[in-house]
């Protein structure tokens, strides 16, 4: 029996990465959204970070006013980012840890170590009519952190997973986010999963029954760069479904 739809959400925050190389205007993630959302995926990702390296606060409005299928704004929890997150309301917010060396998100969220400075952004982000998610390790300390805080869902970091060059630690990986994923759902928490997931690795993660969406982005654009969007979205969507199959 087929497993319930797993959404796409499309992160093209790599896009913007491109136009941002020259500080040109184009290619334009704006118009790259609308395409993801016409070759099939069921969401936009992006994520705004302090030093504005690629997704601009421009970006964000016009995503808001055009997007036809849901928002998930990616943000660190200061004070910036929740007046940004409240004045345009995203259909999800997912807080996630940043840091200004890093190329990408190096891991989950410390919820656990941080309840007292997250409790009150959550709840601002949920009295906006906003939804909440947490990016985390596959850890159940993080997952319980997460309930307690109010979080409606989680995003279960599969980055050590995808970097597991050795086929017993892949699948080690693979049983932690299987676990997180099923004590999540206990917690009746909404379960995505996202971070270094491709066209290669993506099916044991997209077969786990309590998830209900993927957030791909560097795999799909990189591929789009030389296929075309429409096709690299259309080739992660048949793999998706293959293994909700």
């Amino acid at each position: 029996m087929p497993l319930p739809t797993c959404r796409l959400g499309v992160n093209v925050d790599h896009v913007a990465t491109l136009r941002q190389a020259r500080r040109a205007t184009y290619p334009d993630p704006v118009t790259a959204a609308s395409l993801c959302e016409l070759a099939g995926a069921d969401q936009i990702t992006i994520h705004l970070r302090e030093d504005r390296r690629h997704i601009q606060d421009r970006d964000l409005r016009l995503m808001r006013e055009t997007v036809q299928s849901r928002l998930n704004l990616e943000m660190a929890a200061t004070r910036e980012m929740l007046s940004i997150a409240v004045a345009i309301r995203p259909d999800t917010v997912t807080l996630v840890p940043e840091k200004r060396a890093e190329l990408t998100t190096e891991g989950g969220l410390d919820a656990a170590g941080n309840m007292d400075s997250l409790r009150p952004a959550v709840r601002e982000l949920r009295d906006a009519g906003i939804e909440v998610s947490l990016f985390l390790d596959p850890e159940v300390a993080q997952l319980e952190a997460a309930r307690s805080l109010g979080a409606q869902r989680v995003e279960i970091h599969t980055g050590t997973y995808c970097e597991s060059a050795v086929d017993s630690a892949r699948a080690k990986e693979l049983a932690r986010v299987v676990e997180a994923a099923r004590h999540a759902a206990q917690l009746d928490l909404g379960v995505a999963a996202g971070h270094g997931l491709n066209y290669f690795n993506v099916e044991p993660i997209a077969a786990i029954p309590e998830i209900d969406e993927l957030n791909i982005g560097h795999a799909i654009v990189a591929r789009a760069v030389l296929v075309g969007m429409e096709r690299a979205v259309h080739e992660m969507v048949a793999l998706i479904a293959r293994a909700r199959a």
